[in-house]
C-alpha cells in the first residue's frame, strides 16, 4: 500500500497540520518541533514498543525518515527514555498516597539531602520539590494502610529535618498517556543598538 502524500507540503494526511511548528525551550535555546516530530512523539507515547516500520506507517513517512527523526529527538533530549508501565496492585503496592513534608531548616544542603534520601526509598514513585507551606510532595505506593502508617511514622518522622507531614490517600490515579508539546512562539530576535 502506497503512502498518500500531500503534494502541497509533502506531509501524510495522518500527520496533523494545525498551525506553525512548535518551539520548545531546551536550556536557553529554542528547538523547533514540526508536525512530524509531534506525530512521532504522540505515537511513541501511545506505544513505545512498536517497530520503526509500524511507527513510520502510522505517521506516513519512510522507515528511514522515522528512524532519523526519532534519533534526532533523542539526541536533542526531547525523548529522554522508554519506560515500562507497572501495575502497582500486581506488584503488591495497591495503596497510594500523596505526602506533604515540611523541612526545617529550609537550607539547600538540608533540602538536597532529604530529596536524595526520599527518592531512593522503595515506596517512593514520585517526588516533587514544591513551594508554599510544604517543601516536598512525595507520591508513595504501599501494600496497605498499615504500610502507609509505618512509612510516615517509622521513616519520615524519624528524620530530624522533618517538621510536618500531611498524608492524603489516593482513591484513583488517572494519568494521561500522551502529552503534546506546549505551543510556544520563537522569541523575537533582540535588537542591536547602533
Amino acid at each position: 500500500m502506497a503512502n498518500v502524500v500531500d503534494e502541497v507540503d509533502g506531509t501524510h494526511p495522518s500527520v496533523p497540520r494545525h498551525g506553525p511548528p512548535n518551539f520548545v525551550r531546551q536550556g536557553s535555546a529554542f528547538v523547533e518541533l514540526d508536525a512530524l516530530d509531534r506525530a512521532l512523539l504522540r505515537e511513541l507515547q501511545n506505544d513505545a514498543r512498536q517497530t520503526n516500520r509500524e511507527l513510520a506507517q502510522r505517521t506516513g513517512v519512510s522507515p528511514s525518515t522515522s528512524l532519523e527523526r526519532v534519533r534526532a529527538l533523542r539526541e536533542r533530549g526531547i525523548i529522554s527514555g522508554y519506560h515500562a508501565a507497572v501495575d502497582l496492585e500486581a506488584v503488591g503496592r495497591p495503596v497510594q498516597a500523596l505526602i506533604s513534608v515540611r523541612i526545617r531548616p529550609p537550607s539547600r544542603p538540608v533540602i538536597e539531602g532529604f530529596r536524595e534520601w526520599a527518592a531512593q526509598l522503595p515506596e517512593t514513585i514520585g517526588l516533587f520539590v514544591t513551594s508554599g507551606a510544604h517543601d516536598f510532595l512525595i507520591h508513595v505506593a504501599v501494600p496497605d494502610t498499615n504500610g502507609l502508617y509505618a512509612f510516615v511514622i517509622d521513616r519520615l518522622t524519624e528524620r530530624r529535618e522533618v517538621a510536618d507531614v500531611q498524608s492524603t490517600m489516593v482513591y484513583e490515579h488517572a494519568q494521561s498517556r500522551c502529552i503534546d508539546p506546549a505551543p510556544a512562539e520563537r522569541p523575537a530576535p533582540s535588537r542591536r543598538r547602533r
